[in-house]
């Protein structure tokens, strides 16, 4: 089994009406709750925005500590799930019922090596 991370692409600007997030959150429950009944799941987390990012950079021997993003973007990592799976087609399923959850694009992109179990 390989892992494979689901980068959640979440939009610059203002996040939906309670209500709609909440529908969301209860999607996402779900698709979570399907990933842990196929053994596939190994972890997820929502992230704060991007303006609560450090940015640490090496520069000549140093480490240049900067607030806020690396670059400017009109969507930014929004939250992320690793999850195992046997190859690409299968992640790329789990990656496709996550953006049904979550309404938002997904970016299925696979480690190096292969995970244990």
């Amino acid at each position: 089994m390989k892992h494979y991370l689901l980068s959640v692409m979440q939009p610059v600007g203002e996040p939906p009406e309670p209500e709609v997030l909440e529908g969301i959150m209860r999607d996402l429950d779900v698709f979570h709750a399907e990933l842990k009944a196929a053994g596939a799941w190994v972890f997820a987390g929502g992230l704060h925005g991007p303006e609560t990012a450090t940015v640490l950079r090496a520069d000549k021997g140093d480490v240049l500590i900067t607030d806020g993003p690396y670059t400017e973007s009109k969507e930014y990592l929004g939250g992320i799930c690793l999850i195992k799976a046997p190859d690409l087609d299968a992640a790329l399923e789990w990656g496709r019922k996550a953006t049904l959850a979550t309404t938002l694009p997904i970016e299925v992109r696979p480690f190096m090596g292969t995970a244990e179990g």
